[in-house]
């Protein structure tokens, strides 16, 4: 797979661009999710026409549409920054971007809890970044995250899982448009989607199942929303649980009753987070190769990023 197009707020990349000439790099996006994404870096403040260092700024007024507002001197930068971000927007579109990383607290870039000062100065985290309310606004099904919040194992490992999966979607795209395309990426994901959201896993099954009743664009953007819908909703250890439970019943005929026995020991202590989810998937992908299961063989579930990033070491 060729890189994945991520957009981020230039400074998580270590580019001195803040308000005081500073950088916010952070390692694991550069260092570590940097070897499998290409970086196309945006920076809002900078990108308008504003110097760099320059007057911080802050949001005000209504938390719905707050105005952008220099700190010492009072300017209002609202109109500048929202001309720029609508334009920004459009020509992001031919980036073909998978997501969006951008900078938590900050008044053009935070993606949520941003700080909105009332008329007497006293600030409440209902606030949304000017340029980042844009952006989700512009492409709604897109995975967008905070670098805070990409600290937390479970958001960071959905986040990474959406962009790998919607890379893969991408691919299909690019493809001829046919009704066996989308029956196969779907029959790949099957578990992956059950994992994040029983509901969705059930309507995407009769959207496959009546596709050809449906024009095909109309079944292409259909499936696309549904999909990016489903996985925006976390796993749990128990849906994973029934997940790996499910898969188990695929090697009926073949475990001994002290393999069933262990594997179902080994689910049941994931689900109770006394250990991390990759430990019942070795388990099952030793099971795959040994009894070559072929359906099991091809599910993205047991490897829908890649095993370096660690994310299902966590519990």
């Amino acid at each position: 797979m060729e890189k994945i197009k991520l957009g981020i707020s230039t400074c998580l990349l270590g580019e001195n661009v803040r308000y005081d000439g500073g950088h916010k790099l952070d390692r694991f996006l550069t260092d570590t999710l940097g070897q499998y994404v290409e970086y196309v870096p945006v920076c809002p403040e900078v990108e308008c026409g504003l110097p760099i260092p320059r007057e911080s700024m802050h949001l005000e007024g209504d938390p719905e549409s707050p105005r952008l507002i220099t700190s010492r001197t009072k300017q209002d930068m609202t109109e500048r920054m929202v001309r720029w971000a609508k334009r920004r927007v459009v020509e992001l579109e031919k980036e073909n971007l998978c997501g969006f990383i951008f900078k938590s607290d900050s008044p053009s870039s935070g993606m949520e809890r941003v700080k909105v000062y009332n008329e007497k100065g006293m600030p409440v985290k209902k606030g949304v970044g000017m340029f980042a309310r844009i952006f989700m606004e512009h492409f709604p099904l897109l995975p967008v995250e905070e670098e805070g919040r990409l600290h937390d194992p479970k958001l960071r490992d959905n986040f990474i899982e959406r962009i790998f999966a919607l890379k893969r979607w991408r691919e299909v795209l690019e493809e001829k448009e046919r009704l066996g395309n989308v029956v196969d990426f779907h029959t790949k994901h099957k578990l992956l989607i059950l994992s994040h959201s029983p509901k969705h896993y059930q309507t995407m099954g009769q959207l496959v199942a009546k596709a050809k009743e449906l024009p095909i664009k109309e079944l292409y953007q259909q499936y696309q929303t549904i999909l990016m819908e489903a996985l925006q909703l976390k796993t749990t250890p128990k849906k994973n649980a029934n997940v790996l439970v499910h898969m188990m019943g695929y090697f009926k005929g073949e475990l001994t009753s002290d393999e069933k026995q262990e594997l179902l020991e080994v689910i049941e202590n994931y689900r109770q987070e006394y250990i991390p989810l990759i430990v019942p998937i070795t388990l099952i992908q030793h099971y795959v190769r040994k009894y070559n299961q072929p359906y099991l063989k091809q599910q993205v579930y047991l490897n829908p990023h890649p095993l370096e990033l660690q994310l299902r070491n966590h519990v």
